[in-house]
């Protein structure tokens, strides 16, 4: 996995940071010693005392001396916890896993021509299925997800499937459809008051609006995604390498990084 590329630290951080989030320990609880975290995760202690350390300073730790490291007592901070994206694929399957849709409304609609012109799609293809849904993780809604998907396989989904599991997985497993790259663009907006109401913000609150066009094999689009994701609880990250040239250098993001979630 990409992921073992990051640094150790990081990786054992944002593990005891899932379980504070997914309430594997809960608020006050004591989390296992450095000598326990050392030896369960194979590192020094040194390693294991740096990421310890920052989620100390980020709050989600308290050490107490001669007693130990405890989960913080603060549940409006573990209760908005960021949600941290890096922009690769790996993404789109760890939120699936993660979200869940409580409304959904399918509806074979006209095709826009905006849509049409992403999708490629030749003239006569004048119907498509749009989805729309509000996402939630632990209960908390967090997106406002807007599909187009080709008609003849759009038609095949149910609502019943999209409350019982994520998009990505019924195109994938139920309906065969193999997804190989995606294309993205995101952009700081602000929330009107139907948007707002969808997400439980007060209108006018910033989001971050995300366009995600999905293919398949030999690079065909097939999916757009519109996604609107409240401001407060997600946070995009990326990690930059220099790339060296023989007239200077420049700075490109590190695919060879993948989520520090996994």
């Amino acid at each position: 996995m990409a992921a073992d590329i990051l640094p150790r630290y990081y990786q054992i951080k944002a593990t005891i940071k899932k379980w504070i989030v997914e309430k594997e320990y809960n608020f006050g609880d004591r989390i296992p010693s450095e000598n326990e975290l050392a030896a369960r995760f194979n590192v020094s202690r040194l390693t294991v005392r740096q990421a310890v350390s920052q989620l100390v300073q980020e709050g989600f730790l308290t050490t107490r001396r001669g007693a130990g490291t405890f989960v913080t007592k603060n549940e409006e901070l573990i209760n908005s916890y960021n949600i941290e994206f890096s922009g690769f694929m790996d993404d789109l399957f760890y939120l699936a896993s993660r979200s869940k849709t409580k409304s959904a409304v399918i509806k074979r609609i006209k095709t826009p021509k905006f849509i049409q012109s992403k999708l490629q799609l030749p003239e006569g293809n004048d119907e498509i299925i749009r989805i729309k849904r509000v996402r939630y993780i632990n209960d908390r809604s967090f997106a406002y997800t807007i599909n187009f998907i080709p008609l003849e396989v759009g038609k095949k989904i149910k609502k019943t499937q999209l409350l019982k599991k994520p998009l990505l997985q019924i195109l994938e497993q139920d309906l065969g459809i193999e997804f190989t790259e995606a294309f993205q663009t995101m952009e700081a907006s602000f929330s009107d008051q139907a948007l707002a109401a969808k997400l439980g913000i007060p209108p006018g609150s910033p989001i971050l609006f995300v366009e995600r066009i999905m293919y398949i094999e030999n690079r065909v689009p097939f999916e757009v995604v519109q996604s609107s994701y409240r401001g407060d609880l997600y946070k995009y990250v990326t990690r930059l390498k220099p790339v060296k040239r023989k007239k200077g250098s420049y700075w490109v993001q590190d695919s060879e990084y993948d989520l520090p979630h996994k």
